[in-house]
């Protein structure tokens, strides 16, 4: 498995408001490790969590975001799947737009209970991670780039979307799927062929299961998320991003959660 895919680890604050996300990404990374065998990549070191606005946030993962996409480029460049294990959904600033550079014919699949669609004139709570997708289809300038096609994205399990963010994910064409509708068959439609870039926000399940930053009710269940990466073409996934798992929960042991991950993620395998 070790020549199919790369394992990226994000160890550096992007817009943490938890602690417990980048303890998170390290322990999934190393389960992984072990699954795959192979040795992670892994980028920044951990500081502590601060409430502070999106601007700030931004400014202090610079150096992350940039070793973030470097290191996806390093592994696109070997021919490699890349497996990215990362702490916030904001880290994906660093990635998805490497993404619309390599795969600009690939549907992004965005399995997160929030569209991230926020932009710096509509976010209420500040926060970067809910700002990542809307700069990464280029509705406002996060100094790391664009180029994704709104079009070409679906969230899946979406559920917790502001008023104005739902405009404008409606404007800009992108598909979203509340949980019961976001089905195997559905998204094999949708993708009618095509390349798939998946993105996972473990917030995205009903709470209870993988503890995330945000519990938002009414979720996807663990198996619904495995079937979907099931039913995947061999050689459809271009590169998988794993965001937000919370480690440390004391309503879930950790041990079921990590499970959890590596079962679901196991289904992507071929």
């Amino acid at each position: 498995m070790s020549d199919s895919y790369s394992l990226i680890v994000s160890q550096g604050r992007v817009a943490d408001r938890t602690d417990g996300a980048l303890v998170g990404a390290r322990r999934v990374g190393a389960a992984l490790s072990e699954l795959l065998g192979l040795e992670a990549t892994v980028i920044g070191t951990p500081s502590s969590a601060v409430t502070d606005d999106w601007s700030e946030a931004l400014r202090q993962a610079e150096e992350m975001l940039t070793g973030l996409r470097s290191a996806l480029s390093t592994a696109l460049d070997a021919g490699t799947v890349p497996v990215l294990v990362t702490n916030t959904c904001a880290a994906s600033l660093g990635t998805l737009p490497t993404v619309a550079e390599r795969h600009p014919d690939a549907v992004v699949l965005w399995i997160d209970a929030h569209g991230d669609f926020n932009t710096p004139q509509t976010t209420d709570s500040g926060y970067l991670g809910g700002m990542v997708l809307a700069a990464a289809c280029g509705l406002w300038d996060s100094g790391h780039g664009a180029g994704i096609d709104p079009r070409q994205v679906i969230v899946v399990g979406g559920r917790d979307i502001d008023e104005a963010e739902g405009e404008l994910l409606s404007e800009a064409g992108v598909t979203v799927l509340p949980p019961a509708e976001s089905t195997p068959a559905r998204l094999l439609d949708l993708i009618d062929g095509r390349p798939v870039w998946i993105h996972v926000d473990w917030d995205v399940l009903e709470p209870g299961y993988i503890p995330a930053a945000y519990r938002v009710s009414e979720g996807m269940l663990p198996h619904e998320v495995a079937s979907i990466f099931a039913a995947l073409p061999s050689g459809a996934v271009k590169g998988i991003e794993l965001a937000e798992f919370e480690a440390g929960d004391t309503e879930v042991p950790e041990r079921v959660s990590l499970e959890l991950i590596i079962e679901t993620f196991q289904h992507l395998l071929r």
